[in-house]
């Protein structure tokens, strides 16, 4: 009673590593001694019993009687089981057991070291052996070709956490560099160990380390490789600081090497979204003169976030910029937007001067384009303006024909409505009688309320005597409009 009490007591003050290996060990006496097959722990079990033993306990001899009772059990090791046996053994500086391990596995004929090379490191890390760290990466590197080398990104980081507890900046620096030598060009960015190792620190929220690699790299003027600016990029791409990522592609696009699409569309996305438009138009402008050849999600981009946020000059001049570029897809409406938010904002010279400059480049305007400006006139009571606007459109249709420009409902309102307002009732009769001859329907009530609000003091008698002809021009409206009843 009092031994199964001592038993029962030193159980439960046992780790649950050391109670899962007395569990391990019992299953397999029983398994063996009685022949019992139900008992037989399975690979599953095989390999939480040597995992614990080699990454919690860290016990040669209990991973010795696991890997025996295995061999009588049966239990044929896998790819895992290797990994649990590396990292110990790199822990405690095995190197011989890491070679034999390694024969072995090629005799199991496991021939993707990848996991087993993580748990080196992983064992390694744990030893502070940044040399054995460093020549794994770097064998890994020069047998995989850039291309079955990358690690997973926990391994990364914990590479950088060895690296920072045992090393320093210039130690990672230098791993990176020695790497870039033997990954060959066509290593694509996002499996170099430069992006590994900068995006780990990244992720673990040092991206002023991240930084210091690369500034370190600059200072012993080795080639720094796109891997490791593209993870810097994307994380001032997160955390919004566009200005430093603008200046950061500058020095990319000034050491020969180029960004893909994406990164460029993310970075400008980031910019409008903080209001920085100074760079989402220095990366545009480094998108073009990297020759990307499609320019449209970016270019809409920053034309949708300047009319958001109400900034017509500045769509004004980038247009005024990329208008003959043929990557950029420049169209009327593009011109629409910019001459409609300098009319909402009041400054009408701009949105007539950006019509002359949209006509000189030979864009042809629409009923969009002179409903805005009609709507802007009108609104600061410029019916003066508005007049000289439908001589504009007059002229157009007469030269053109219905084909090229035609005259449509809201346009017809537009223009009658602020001519009506502005009391120049024979620019108001051309415009009806164009209505009929195109069979638009017009809602005469609607300009009888215009009249009655603007004008309805005035008398014909008084202009018989200043104005004939617009004497005559008012009788004709109001005959129309059914005013003079």
């Amino acid at each position: 009673m009092t031994a199964t009490l001592t038993r029962h007591g030193s159980l439960s003050r046992a780790s649950p590593t050391a109670l899962r290996s007395q569990v391990f060990n019992e299953n397999c006496r029983i398994a063996l001694d009685e022949k019992l097959d139900f008992m037989k722990p399975n690979l599953a079990a095989c390999n939480v019993a040597l995992e614990g033993c080699c990454r919690d306990l860290e016990s040669l001899s209990d991973v010795e009687n696991v890997l025996e009772k295995m061999s009588v059990l049966g239990v044929r090791p896998d790819e895992s089981s290797f990994g649990f046996l590396a990292s110990l053994y790199a822990l405690k500086g095995l190197e011989e057991k890491i070679i034999e391990l390694e024969d072995l596995m090629g005799g199991f004929g496991f021939s993707d070291r990848r996991a087993f090379h993580s748990n080196l490191i992983s064992g390694y890390v744990k030893a502070g052996n940044l040399e054995s760290i460093s020549n794994i990466i770097l064998r890994s590197v020069r047998v995989g070709g850039g291309q079955d080398s990358c690690f997973s990104e926990e391994t990364y980081c914990e590479v950088v956490r060895g690296y920072l507890q045992n090393g320093s900046i210039k130690d990672l620096a230098n791993l990176i560099i020695e790497t870039q030598k033997l990954e060959p060009p066509s290593t694509v960015v996002y499996s170099s160990t430069g992006f590994g190792i900068v995006n780990a620190c990244v992720n673990l929220g040092l991206l002023d380390n991240a930084h210091s690699i690369l500034d370190e790299m600059n200072a012993q003027g080795a080639s720094v490789g796109l891997g490791v600016y593209v993870s810097i990029l994307n994380a001032y791409c997160k955390e919004r600081r566009t200005a430093e990522a603008a200046q950061l592609v500058m020095d990319v696009s000034g050491s020969g090497l180029q960004l893909d699409i994406g990164t460029y569309d993310a970075l400008i996305e980031a910019s409008m979204s903080s209001q920085d438009f100074q760079s989402a138009f220095a990366l545009f402008r480094d998108m073009r003169e990297a020759r990307i050849s499609d320019l449209k999600g970016s270019y809409l981009t920053i034309m949708t976030g300047l009319t958001e946020n109400h900034r017509p000059e500045l769509m004004a001049s980038f247009l005024d910029e990329v208008v003959e570029d043929p990557r950029v897809e420049v169209g009327t409406h593009d011109w629409n937007s910019i001459i409609h938010a300098f009319c909402k904002a009041g400054r009408l010279e701009d949105a007539r001067r950006t019509l002359r400059r949209m006509v000189f480049l030979q864009f042809e305007p629409n009923e969009q384009t002179y409903l805005s400006l009609i709507n802007g006139y009108a609104t600061a009571e410029k019916y003066f303006s508005v007049l000289m606007l439908w001589n504009e459109v007059k002229r157009r249709v007469s030269r053109d024909g219905e084909k090229r420009f035609k005259l449509e409902h809201n346009l017809v309102d537009a223009f009658l409505y602020a001519l009506v307002k502005g009391g120049f009732f024979d620019a108001v009769m051309q415009v009806v009688e164009k209505s009929q001859q195109m069979k638009i329907f017009v809602d005469k009530w609607r300009y009888k309320q215009a009249f009655m609000e603007k004008h309805k003091k005035l008398k014909v008698t008084k202009l018989r005597k200043r104005n004939f002809r617009k004497m005559e021009a008012l009788i004709a409206f109001k005959n129309w409009a059914g005013l003079n009843a």
